[in-house]
This record gives C-alpha cells, sequence and structure tokens, in this order.
C-alpha cells in the first residue's frame, strides 16, 4: 500500500523520515510495550490522509499540515489501547486542562498545588486523581502479563501518563503551526515551547512589557487555534 503511494506521490516518499521522527519522538516516553512499529504505521495513514487533504493554496507548508496530522494519528493509536472508564477519561482531559491554563496564565509549569486548587480539589483529593489515572493507563500499556505483580509495573521510570503525552504532542503541534505566524508572534512562540522560557523572560528578550508579551501570546494562540482548527476540518 505505502509503496504505490510513494511511486504516485513522491511528497509522501519526501516525508517517511518525519514520521519516524514523531513515532521515535513519542515512543521515547512511552513504556516499550508499545511498539514503535504501531506508530510509524499510523503515522504512515496520517501521512496519506494529509496527502489527500492539503490544499496549498490555503497557506500552510505541507511539512507543517503533515506534522500536525501525522501525530495526531499516533495519539489516536496510543489511545485505542486505552481501557480506561469513561470518567477517568474526563478526569484526566480535567488535569490537562488545568495545567494548560495555568501554564499559560503563569507562563511556567504548573505545580500540584496550583492544579489542584484550579480543580477545587484538596491536595489528597488529586493525589487520588493522578494515582487513579496512573494505574488505569498502566493496566491498558502494559503487556498484560497476569504474572507481573502490579507494584513491579507501576515501579517502572518509562511509564507517563497518557495525558502528558497528549499534552506534549499538542504543544509540538503548537510549536509546528507557529512557523505560519508573523515573526515577532513566532520567535515568542518558540522561547515559549521550543526553550521553555516564562514570560517575563520572553518580554525582556524582545524587549516588551511583561503584559505587552501575554498579549502577543494570546494573539499567536489565537492564530493557532484557528490553523489548527482549520487544519481538523
Amino acid at each position: 500500500m505505502y509503496a504505490n503511494s510513494r511511486v504516485a506521490n513522491p511528497l509522501i516518499d519526501d516525508h517517511v523520515d518525519l514520521v519516524k521522527r514523531i513515532a521515535y519522538r513519542l515512543h521515547s516516553r512511552l513504556p516499550d510495550s508499545v511498539q514503535i512499529e504501531d506508530l510509524i504505521q499510523a503515522g504512515m495513514l496520517g501521512l496519506l490522509e494529509a496527502h489527500e487533504r492539503f490544499r496549498e493554496e490555503e497557506g500552510a507548508s505541507f511539512s507543517t499540515f503533515a506534522g500536525i496530522r501525522i501525530r495526531g494519528a499516533m495519539v489516536d493509536e496510543i489511545r485505542r489501547g486505552d481501557w480506561a472508564p469513561r470518567s477517568l477519561h474526563r478526569k484526566s482531559r480535567a488535569v490537562a486542562e488545568a495545567q494548560r491554563v495555568i501554564e499559560i496564565r503563569e507562563g511556567r509549569p504548573a505545580t500540584d498545588a496550583e492544579v489542584a486548587k484550579e480543580l477545587g480539589m484538596t491536595a489528597a483529593e488529586y493525589r487520588k486523581t493522578i494515582g487513579d489515572v496512573a494505574s488505569a493507563h498502566l493496566h491498558s500499556l502494559d503487556d498484560g502479563d497476569p504474572d507481573m505483580p502490579q507494584q513491579e509495573v507501576a515501579a517502572g521510570d518509562d511509564w507517563r501518563p497518557a495525558f502528558t503525552v497528549e499534552r506534549d504532542s499538542l504543544f509540538e503541534a503548537v510549536a509546528c503551526a507557529s512557523d505560519e505566524l508573523p515573526d515577532r508572534e513566532r520567535a515568542l512562540m518558540s522561547m515559549y515551547y521550543d526553550q521553555d522560557l516564562n514570560l517575563r523572560e520572553i518580554a525582556e528578550s524582545l524587549g516588551v512589557s511583561e503584559s505587552r508579551a501575554c498579549q502577543l501570546h494570546g494573539r499567536a494562540i489565537s492564530r493557532v487555534r484557528d490553523q489548527l482548527t482549520a487544519w481538523a476540518a
């Protein structure tokens, strides 16, 4: 299937390495039980879809557009292996959204205490929520070996919650889409998402006030949101 597509569409062949780079980057955040081949296969389907739906006149480069589609297809593949109840999915999304809100507002990574407060939880309730989400994802991401005690799986240092992978993927997608922004906004997004600078540090680098940097960030996010929405349509 892929070979025939590459013959007919050289553009696809030119972006196979992009699929592999994204796959290995995502795989580095997941346990070994998640097969890199599965991510690459999902990414190739995303690349084919990107080729079918890409419209050059809309302004985005194909590499930028394809990167979003490829990454999204891989995250969907990860989700398909997730057996967690819907209530835990809601909790996971709520935690990720609270982290995102705090990070945008404060210009730095959110602390557990801040996330708990944002969600209206006590520290104990927040720890239990994280534990529940972690346990559910461990069940879905391990090899399913009934002889392996859950404590041994939980002790592994190669696991991160699925919502963290999805959040990181979103940040990477935003950084990728930022290629289409005006120069100053693109520089700001690069400093914020690629270099992990906070808004105060970015303001100093750009020679503007922190409030102005916040405005620029908000404008850039709005542009990127519109762009991602258009691409996902």
